[in-house]
């Protein structure tokens, strides 16, 4: 079994009675693998097309210039350079994520108050040596924005959570997006770009590179590579979504693992509400299931923090995304 493909063209300016088979189909999807690729979504081929042909030149600078953009303490915003990352669980046995990225994240204004509540708020940094960059960027980020918008939408109302209320969450987001770059794996195929993990997001979306290696943990634990039609868009549960549908959704663990000879990249968005609302179910949570809330400002610093390598988790205890093997 694969995952799911849907179109959502009938969710245009959606209508209940026609829209009806698409979201079952949704729901479907989101209650069982966590995955579905998603055609008709609305971002625009040539989109696509031009953050497909801007990702390589992002990597190709020499890494003198890479490193003038680089990630710090203070701003996670910028280049990240190779292996710079381990899993947050710093138990001293797993190898840093074979990938170099450039993280990026709600283009908050200069004068918006909540910069003064909170520190994970701020500009992006924009290379010099990339004109037009931005404008890429920033395209399909707003396409993304009203993907993830409608999809949370139409899985509220289906799930009698208030559409309003919950999109009202987002007015000044902590969503995020990460470009990068996976070098070629090693003969056995067994270097993990990203290492087991599931997202600490409402939604991600994400277009797959052609070159695939993004696997996805199924229900009895075996790994199968996402292969969808090359123009859809894959969207996943984050635990924050599952968190709200009490359960009902369902936030699955995926890996990156390049096994071929070629350079791969991808561009996930990463659907993240404002800093101070504390995520817990919305609705009676399904028989079983029990999380602790997620204050998401708390938990977005934590994961921020715990990157750096000599960094430890605190006592808190939050879950961070990071599995076992």
């Amino acid at each position: 079994v694969g995952i799911p493909v849907v179109d959502l063209d009938s969710l245009s300016g959606w209508g209940k009675a026609s829209a009806s088979g698409t979201v079952a189909d949704l729901v479907e999807a989101f209650s069982g693998i966590g995955f579905v690729f998603v055609t008709g979504h609305g971002v625009g081929l040539e989109t696509l097309a031009a953050l497909q042909d801007l990702l390589p030149r992002v990597f190709a600078a020499d890494q003198d210039t890479k490193s003038r953009w680089q990630i710090d303490r203070e701003n996670y915003r910028g280049y990240i350079p190779l292996e710079f990352f381990t899993p947050n669980r710093h138990d001293g046995t797993s190898p840093p994520d074979s990938y170099e990225g450039f993280k990026l994240h709600w283009e908050c204004p200069d004068d918006h108050p909540i910069r003064d509540e909170c520190p994970l708020y701020g500009s992006n940094r924009w290379p010099d040596h990339l004109p037009g960059m931005a404008e890429v960027v920033l395209e399909y980020w707003v396409g993304c924005d009203r993907l993830s918008a409608t999809l949370l939408e139409v899985l509220a109302d289906a799930s009698g959570i208030d559409p309003t209320a919950l999109l009202a969450l987002f007015d000044a987001p902590l969503t995020n997006m990460t470009l990068l770059h996976y070098p070629p794996g090693p003969p056995t195929g067994e270097s993990l770009g990203i290492h087991p993990h599931k997202d600490i997001s409402a939604v991600t979306i994400l277009r797959p590179d052609p070159a695939g290696g993004l696997d996805v943990q199924g229900r009895d634990g075996r790994w199968m590579e996402a292969v969808g039609p090359p123009e859809a868009l894959l969207v996943n549960v984050g635990d924050l979504l599952e968190l709200w549908s009490g359960g009902r959704f369902v936030s699955t663990p995926h890996r990156v693992v390049n096994r071929t000879d070629n350079d791969r990249y991808s561009a996930p968005y990463f659907a993240v509400p404002n800093h101070g609302v504390v995520v817990e179910p919305l609705v009676e949570p399904v028989p079983g299931f029990r999380r602790d809330p997620i204050p998401v400002g708390e938990v977005s610093a934590e994961v921020w923090r715990t990157n750096w390598p000599d960094e430890d988790p605190s006592e808190a205890g939050y879950h961070l995304g990071t599995l076992g093997e």
